[in-house]
């Protein structure tokens, strides 16, 4: 049976990716800030994980030790409202926001690299968002978010290069404007449809999409 580990678990986009791949048969890990009391289909296992404190993800990783994982989905994120707008910047907000949506995926890497080196797929994919492509910023604002973004695009880079020849394959995808809590009521994306076509995209990973950007239907995003 494949394994994955989803982080940002509890709703959202995370919520659907778990609903979705515990529907698909596989084993399910679930990432979460308050794993107690969330209601998940049967067989999903909740995990807690505070990427505000980056100790987390090592006390994490010693319920899975020497369980292999073939996906790790690094999808927990925040928007951070008192950092987008000049003028209105909020430094401890945009700490924030910086460490969850960017170091954050780098340390649950980091810690689980032993599990996804026990995997089969050996795939990591991180949930980014065109808001992070520096050549597609056309409309300015969101200022945390868009770094943060960008930060995780070159993080998952560097990750392609430095584990691509040990058979990984790593990859940001943008579920593109999705109704959730952070994309609001007038996304006209519902998150049971983008992530359907995201999950399509990562089951048709092969080797030679290590170290791309790619949208929710597979169209290729400029870094």
């Amino acid at each position: 049976m494949d394994r994955v580990l989803i982080t940002g678990a509890s709703r959202g986009i995370g919520r659907e990716l778990v609903e979705q791949f515990a529907a698909l048969g596989w084993e399910v890990y679930a990432a979460l800030r308050t794993p107690m009391g969330t209601p998940f289909p049967p067989g999903v296992v909740p995990l807690e994980l505070d990427l505000k404190d980056p100790a987390s993800p090592a006390r994490m990783s010693k319920a899975l030790k020497g369980k292999p994982l073939d996906l790790l989905w690094n999808n927990a994120g925040l928007y951070g409202l008192g950092a987008s707008r000049i003028g209105e910047i909020d430094p401890q907000e945009w700490q924030e926001v910086l460490t969850v949506n960017s170091l954050g995926p780098l340390l649950v890497t980091q810690a689980l690299l032993p599990n996804l080196k026990l995997g089969q797929k050996k795939w990591v994919v991180a949930t980014s968002s065109t808001m992070g492509s520096i050549g597609e910023n056309t409309s300015g604002g969101s200022y945390a978010y868009r770094a943060s973004k960008a930060a995780l695009n070159s993080t998952v880079k560097s990750l392609a290069q430095d584990l691509g020849p040990s058979g990984f394959t790593c990859v940001a995808f943008c579920p593109g404007w999705v109704k959730t809590d952070m994309g609001g009521t007038s996304a006209p994306l519902e998150a049971k449809t983008s992530v359907a076509g995201l999950i399509q995209q990562c089951l048709s990973l092969t080797r030679r999409d290590n170290g791309r950007f790619l949208n929710w239907q597979g169209r290729e995003i400029p870094w």
